[in-house]
C-alpha cells in the first residue's frame, strides 16, 4: 500500500501519465500544449500514450477551457527562460487542425 501512494505521489508532482486514449492523458496532453503555447519553461515528452511534464502548468480553465490540441502522437520539447523553445514538434495548436504541418487551409 505505501509503494502504491508513493507511485501516485511521485504521478502528480512530474504529471506523467500512462493511459491510452484516457481522459489523464488527454489533460496531460492538454496541458503540454498550454504550456508549449504559452513558452512556460519546461520539459516534455509525448510518445503514444505516455507524457512526461517537467515544468510549465495546467490550464486554468476559468473563463473558458483551453481548447489547443497537441497533433503528433510523438515529441519532445525543451521551453528555456527567455522565451527559447526546442521542439520536435511543427504543428499548430488549433483543435481543428488535422495535420501537424502547421498550415492553414483556406
Amino acid at each position: 500500500m505505501l509503494r502504491n501512494t508513493n507511485l501516485k505521489n511521485i504521478c502528480k508532482k512530474f504529471a506523467i501519465a500512462r493511459n491510452s486514449a484516457s481522459f489523464k492523458e488527454n489533460e496531460a496532453m492538454r496541458a503540454i500544449a498550454h504550456s508549449m503555447d504559452l513558452l512556460l519553461p519546461g520539459l516534455y515528452i509525448w510518445l503514444l500514450g505516455f507524457s512526461i511534464r517537467i515544468g510549465g502548468s495546467i490550464p486554468d480553465d476559468i473563463p473558458y477551457k483551453y481548447p489547443g490540441k497537441i497533433h503528433s502522437n510523438t515529441g519532445i520539447a525543451l521551453v528555456l527562460p527567455g522565451y527559447r523553445i526546442f521542439t520536435t514538434y511543427q504543428g499548430s495548436y488549433d483543435p481543428k487542425q488535422t495535420s501537424n504541418t502547421g498550415a492553414n487551409n483556406f
